[in-house]
C-alpha cells in the first residue's frame, strides 16, 4: 500500500530507449554527412534501422501504457501538448521554406550582390492538372479521416472507422505515387536539385511534404491495424486523434504549396 498510486501522473520506469533514440538519430546525421562526402550510406542506414526500431518500441510501449490506465485524464492532456507542440514545430520548418521560396522569387540575392539574376528556362507545370488532381486527392483524404472520427466518436461505428481509416490510406499512397511520378517527368525535363534557387526551394517544399504524406500514411496504417483490434474506443482514442491532427495539418500545408508554389510561383 505504501506504493498505491494516489495521483493522477504517469511516473515512467527507467529505460533505455532515450539514449537509444539519441545515439540512434546522431548516427543518422552523421552516417548522412558521411554519404554526402563519399563514405557510403552504411553509417546512415544503421542509425536509420535503429531510429525505427525505437520508434516501434518505444510507441509499442506507450499504447500498452494506455491499456492499463497509466493514460488518465491529465495524462492525456500532456500528450495532446505534446502533439500540438510537435505540430507548431513543423509549422515552422515549412514556414522557413515558404520564406526562402518567397523571397528568392520575390528578391533574388544575385541582384542584391550587384550581378543580375537571370530566372533558369523551366518546363513549366499545368497547376490545374496533376497538382490540382493531387490537391483533390489529398482533401478527399482528409475527409476520410474526419468521416472516420465522427464515426467512433459519435455514432460508435467501427465499421465506418475502418472504412474511413482505409479509403485515407489509400488516398494517401495514390497522392505519393502521383508525386513520385511527377517528381520523375520534371527530372526527365530537365529540372535539376541544387542547379538554382527556385528547383531547390520547389524540390525541398514538396518534397519534405512528400515524406510528411508518407509518414501521415504510416501514422493512420497503425491506426487502422489497431482499430482492426478493436483499441479505440469514443473514450478513448488519442492516438487516432494524433493521427487525424497530423495528416489535416498534411492538407494545410499542401494546400499553401499548391497556391504558392504550383499557382503564384509557377
Amino acid at each position: 500500500m505504501a506504493h498505491a498510486k494516489n495521483h493522477d501522473y504517469h511516473i515512467l520506469p527507467p529505460s533505455i530507449e532515450p539514449l537509444l533514440a539519441s545515439v540512434s538519430a546522431f548516427a543518422m546525421l552523421f552516417g548522412a554527412v558521411l554519404w554526402m562526402h563519399d563514405s557510403g550510406p552504411w553509417l546512415f542506414l544503421i542509425g536509420f534501422v535503429a531510429v525505427l526500431y525505437v520508434m516501434f518500441a518505444w510507441w509499442s510501449r506507450v499504447v500498452d501504457e494506455s491499456h492499463v490506465g497509466d493514460h488518465t485524464k491529465v495524462v492525456q492532456i500532456g500528450l495532446r501538448y505534446g502533439v500540438i507542440l510537435f505540430i507548431t514545430s513543423e509549422v515552422m520548418f515549412f514556414a522557413a521554406w515558404f520564406w526562402s521560396f518567397f523571397k528568392h522569387a520575390i528578391y533574388p540575392m544575385e541582384e542584391y550582390a550587384g550581378t543580375e539574376y537571370v530566372a533558369p528556362e523551366i518546363y513549366p507545370v499545368d497547376a490545374l492538372h496533376l497538382p490540382l488532381i493531387n490537391t483533390l486527392i489529398l482533401l478527399l483524404s482528409g475527409c476520410a479521416v474526419t468521416w472516420a472520427h465522427h464515426a467512433l466518436v459519435h455514432e460508435n461505428n467501427r465499421k465506418d472507422l475502418i472504412t474511413g481509416l482505409s479509403i485515407s490510406i489509400i488516398l494517401g499512397v495514390a497522392f505519393t505515387g502521383l508525386q513520385a511520378y511527377e517528381y520523375a517527368h520534371l527530372l526527365h525535363e530537365g529540372w535539376e536539385f541544387g542547379g538554382d534557387e527556385f528547383y531547390s526551394n520547389f524540390f525541398m517544399a514538396t518534397g519534405f511534404h512528400g515524406f510528411h504524406v508518407l509518414i501521415g500514411t504510416i501514422f493512420l496504417t497503425v491506426c487502422l491495424i489497431r482499430a482492426l483490434k478493436g483499441h479505440f474506443t469514443p473514450e478513448r482514442h488519442l492516438g487516432f486523434e494524433a493521427a487525424a491532427w497530423y495528416w489535416h495539418f498534411v492538407d494545410v500545408v499542401w494546400l499553401f504549396l499548391f497556391f504558392a508554389v504550383y499557382l503564384w510561383g509557377l
